[in-house]
């Protein structure tokens, strides 16, 4: 499918949440059209096919035998550890870094842009790249490098494109800072609603058109869907019946 840029890289590449923050780096390929960039790509693949692909198609800056043992060596023979205080300080202040580009001084809002799930993939970065050295101790460049390509990764991947800013809510729960604080004062709107409500049951419809009317006047069914979700899993309210969800019931459970 065409990727939206409009949109953030977890709803693009519509995975669970759960599974993307699992990854210590996600990289974006996007195959935009370029003349330039297609053509020499289109030449490559043609002359693999070619008589004389063997001396046509140029050579391997390092052949994959040889990388592969390289990778098998390293990995059985080296365990690196951090060596000492510089590589330790180097990747706390890069994690402490990395939280503050969450902190916005003009409004007082933090969006959360590096956990301690960050950190972590900083030092198992780090640890590889020593091991990619066939060393046994990580040192600074280790960290530096491991820093780099976090930072370029999360920039990619954690990018909020409606904000211009990262948010690794985005990554973590599927929603942006602003859309889980909407959320959650949406599902504390919609608790004291049903409470003043005289019957305990109404169908979806009645709840939305309710609800807009004293709270979200512009606000969309989906929104409204995800919330009323939020609360079903939570045992406030049951949602019964079938078809479409504005003929569904909603019932609030005591």
């Amino acid at each position: 499918s065409k990727y939206n840029p409009k949109l953030s890289i977890v709803k693009n590449i519509d995975l669970p949440p759960t599974l993307m923050s699992r990854f210590d780096l996600i990289y974006l390929v996007v195959d935009n059209s370029e003349e330039f960039a297609d053509r020499r790509l289109a030449n490559h693949l043609v002359s693999l096919y070619l008589e004389d692909a063997p001396f046509t198609a140029g050579k391997d800056i390092l052949p994959v035998k040889i990388l592969t043992k390289y990778i098998k060596y390293a990995r059985k023979k080296f365990s690196p550890i951090i060596g000492d205080s510089e590589s330790a300080s180097a990747l706390v202040k890069a994690y402490v870094d990395l939280r503050k580009r969450g902190v916005d001084s003009r409004t007082s809002e933090v969006v959360i842009t590096a956990t301690t799930r960050q950190l972590e993939s900083m030092i198992r970065l780090s640890e590889a790249h020593a091991r990619m050295r066939l060393s046994n101790k990580v040192n600074i460049d280790d960290v530096r490098e491991a820093e780099r390509l976090l930072k370029e990764a999360i920039q990619l991947a954690a990018f909020n494109p409606e904000t211009g800013e990262i948010d690794m809510d985005l990554l973590t729960t599927g929603f942006s800072s602003r859309e889980r604080r909407m959320l959650d004062d949406m599902r504390r709107e919609l608790r004291n609603m049903f409470s003043r409500l005289n019957s305990d049951t109404l169908t979806w419809a009645k709840a939305f058109e309710e609800f807009k009317e004293q709270s979200y006047e512009n606000l969309h069914e989906r929104e409204f869907d995800r919330a009323i979700r939020f609360l079903e899993r939570e045992g406030f309210i049951m949602l019964t019946g079938t078809g479409e969800r504005l003929n569904r019931l909603i019932k609030k459970l005591d």
